[in-house]
């Protein structure tokens, strides 16, 4: 059974959903709702999640779906809409064989996989994330673990020259949900700031820690950071 707060953003989300065709800020959210801060908006986002009313689409700031409606909001409901095909399929660059299984990037016969470019990514303060695909870059194969999943981001900023990653640099990132102290990732902070940065864990808290002294660790509640993918290679133009 749902509160009547998360009914009422249940609701707002979907009507924006169907007038917008995306959902709203969740500055807008909290507008809607008349609360004093985000963190009521993430918690009741992540409610609704976690009983599978609503999910979060990776590697986009404010990216949400609407799965499901309760009976109250039954007359919000659109009509059944297709399976949505995924934004992107990296291939392998070869056609020695045939294709494999959608999803799958295991590497044969070729030295190189095209990738998404999803954008850029902070070494630096944050910025946020952009979701569109660019273009495509040829990613050495070596770089990618079977059948996970892959993207790329192009790095903005020099927080992390010491860990050999400059300003313009392309970072190979692997998608996935955690990662271990000292893994250098990819951070989304309250779900509209992304940047790469070192991951530690302390505690409840989770440490962001840069590669030069220039630029301080953030410290942040654990419920404020989801990792969205963890560095496995990076290219670099002369």
């Amino acid at each position: 059974m749902l509160t009547r707060k998360q009914i009422e953003l249940l609701g707002f989300i979907q009507k924006r959903m169907m007038r917008d065709g995306v959902p709203p800020s969740f500055d807008e959210m909290k507008d809607a709702l008349d609360l004093r801060s985000k963190s009521g908006i993430h918690r009741l986002v992540t409610a609704l999640e976690e009983r599978g009313f609503i999910r979060r689409l990776p590697h986009r700031a404010r990216a949400l779906e609407v799965l499901r409606l309760p009976d109250a909001l039954a007359h919000l409901a659109e009509p059944p809409k297709e399976e949505a095909k995924p934004a992107f399929t990296p291939r392998v660059i070869t056609n020695q064989r045939p294709a494999r299984p959608r999803g799958a990037l295991t590497v044969v016969d070729s030295p190189a996989v095209q990738l998404p470019l999803m954008g850029r990514i902070a070494a630096g303060v944050p910025i946020e994330a952009i979701s569109e695909v660019s273009h495509h870059v040829a990613v050495p194969g070596t770089m990618l673990s079977g059948r996970e999943h892959h993207y790329a981001l192009e790095v903005t900023g020099d927080s992390m020259i010491e860990a050999g990653i400059n300003d313009g640099d392309v970072v190979v990132i692997r998608e996935q949900d955690t990662a271990e102290n000292g893994d250098i990732v990819v951070a989304l902070v309250d779900d509209q700031e992304a940047t790469l940065k070192h991951y530690r864990r302390k505690g409840s808290m989770v440490a962001l820690e840069a590669a030069n002294p220039a630029y301080e660790t953030r410290l942040l509640p654990e419920d404020r950071v989801r990792i969205q993918g963890r560095l496995v290679g990076l290219i670099r133009s002369y």
